[in-house]
């Protein structure tokens, strides 16, 4: 393999993996948290609010497995705020040869189902392979694509799912009350996974992939489901990322998260605070979710 790589955003050398390897060998009762906690302490691997990074190294370290670059100890339990134990993910040949250059080289680009066993086991390796969340399959109405160029490589991957029950950032966005919500839910799609590969490296590609997507999911959920989709949203993690892509293509930031899961029925959990965009898929949505 040549060196250097790039995993969960950070630039890898030959001699750190050999530290990495080290370091497993020498401590062969630390679990995959504390070698994560002290990579990251050893590194100095922190965000800009100087918290320790050790979720992402455990990220990096998983990744590194992956690729057969490193052997992990077992893993314990099931990642945290899990409902789901985590399942294997079968590795997936695939091209990891540099893509560049202007975005019209690319195009045009299409978006394809993922509606048969080999696209599956493809999406599901890109998104455990290449994804800082990972992937499982999600539960309820749902479609994922792969994005596909011109000379059909695969440059990217999208997963839309059931939307959020509560947000109050785009609840009041919309307008809705508790009833309508509950009523309308399932018009609004959740953009749970955005994957550009890490190989791809083309200006505007993000954004112009949601455009890709805005356009045809509606089409899409009305053939699989028999019904439309009206307005998109998505959560974007402040702490690693700006939204870039998202504000390129035109979605509306419309407030933040609370800091608690989905699934915190009992309001203990803390997770990170997360911007919360919306994108309109026709002029009268709050209309048409209010009915």
């Amino acid at each position: 393999m040549d060196f250097p790589i790039s995993v969960q955003g950070r630039t890898l050398f030959a001699d750190d993996i050999f530290w990495i390897d080290t370091l497993i060998a020498s401590n062969p009762t630390w679990n995959r948290s504390k070698l994560s906690r002290h990579i990251a302490q050893h590194w100095q691997w922190t965000n800009a609010a100087g918290q320790l990074k050790d979720i992402a190294a455990r990220t990096m370290l998983r990744k590194l497995e992956q690729r057969g670059m490193i052997s992990l100890p077992p893993r314990q339990s099931s990642p945290p705020h899990s409902s789901h134990p985590a399942r294997f993910i079968a590795p997936v040949p695939h091209s990891t040869d540099p893509i560049e250059g202007p975005l019209a080289n690319l195009r045009p680009l299409r978006l394809q189902l993922v509606d048969n066993a080999s696209s599956r086991a493809l999406f599901s390796h890109l998104l455990h392979a290449y994804h800082y969340l990972s992937y499982s399959r999600p539960v309820g109405e749902n479609l994922a694509f792969l994005v596909v160029d011109c000379t059909d490589r695969v440059v990217g991957c999208l997963l839309f799912g059931a939307a959020a029950w509560k947000a109050a950032a785009r609840d009041h966005y919309i307008g809705w009350n508790s009833q309508q919500r509950s009523q309308q839910l399932p018009l609004v799609a959740n953009n749970m996974r955005f994957l550009i590969l890490p190989w791809v490296k083309v200006p505007h590609l993000a954004s112009h992939v949601l455009g890709l997507a805005a356009r045809a999911l509606s089409d899409f959920w009305q053939l699989k489901y028999g019904h439309p989709i009206y307005l998109l949203e998505t959560f974007v993690e402040r702490d690693r990322f700006r939204g870039t892509s998202y504000v390129a293509a035109n979605w509306i930031k419309v407030g933040e998260t609370t800091g608690r899961s989905r699934n915190d029925r009992q309001r203990t959990m803390q997770v990170p605070v997360k911007d919360v965009y919306c994108y309109p898929l026709c002029r009268d949505f709050r209309k048409r979710l209010a009915a």
